[in-house]
């Protein structure tokens, strides 16, 4: 089995960018963002679950998932976004496991937003930390998805405090500055887990 990389950080830390330079690398990425909207698309057993959960309000008039009303609401409501999870986080721990049981490589990323807070974090060997501060973070999500600023602070505060992730972290890639200052320490990073799946 490869050696399994979990790559977590918040909301608007750059997890994309930092798994980006990895796949460019050759190493392989399971994306749980990637899995959980693959699962959601129309005629799949989940979104079926979703709208008998929360009505078909949360289902656009084109049979998809209406992803902002659904965002709202479970930011709004901790125990609606519990039973998203309980939808979802079962299904996407399974798609997981069956993807890593089938490469062969000497190691690979598994992308959890919600690492710590799903669990998640018992199916790798090891934890990547995307950091950067709160501030940084609102902004990048402010300019990427626009939005409420109030809503983006729920996102965070839904989130696992910064300080507790980082304690967590076994590896730590900073994204403060220019995409280019990624490079070197994912290069290096690249380096530590094929020498540790040898």
């Amino acid at each position: 089995m490869p050696l399994r990389i979990g790559l977590t950080g918040g909301i608007g830390a750059g997890k994309t960018a930092v798994s980006d330079r990895f796949a460019a690398l050759g190493i392989p990425i399971i994306d749980t963002d990637q899995i959980s909207r693959d699962l959601v698309t129309p005629g799949q057993p989940a979104l079926g679950a979703i709208a008998t959960q929360f009505g078909e309000s949360v289902i656009s008039s084109d049979g998809n998932l209406n992803r902002a009303a659904l965002r709202q609401r479970i930011f709004a409501d901790t125990h609606a976004r519990r039973e998203l999870e309980a939808i979802l986080h079962p299904r996407i721990r399974a798609e997981v496991a069956q993807r890593i049981s089938e490469r062969l490589e000497p190691y690979l990323i598994v992308v959890v937003p919600l690492l710590f807070e799903s669990g998640f974090d018992d199916l790798v060997d090891r934890i990547l930390v995307v950091d950067v501060p709160e501030d940084i973070q609102r902004a990048r999500v402010l300019a990427r998805d626009g939005g409420e600023p109030t809503q983006i602070d729920r996102i965070i505060g839904a989130q696992i405090a910064r300080t507790e992730r980082l304690s967590r972290a076994d590896d730590v890639i900073v994204n403060t500055a220019q995409p280019d200052a990624l490079d070197p320490q994912i290069e290096q990073l690249h380096q530590r887990y094929l020498g540790m799946a040898t």
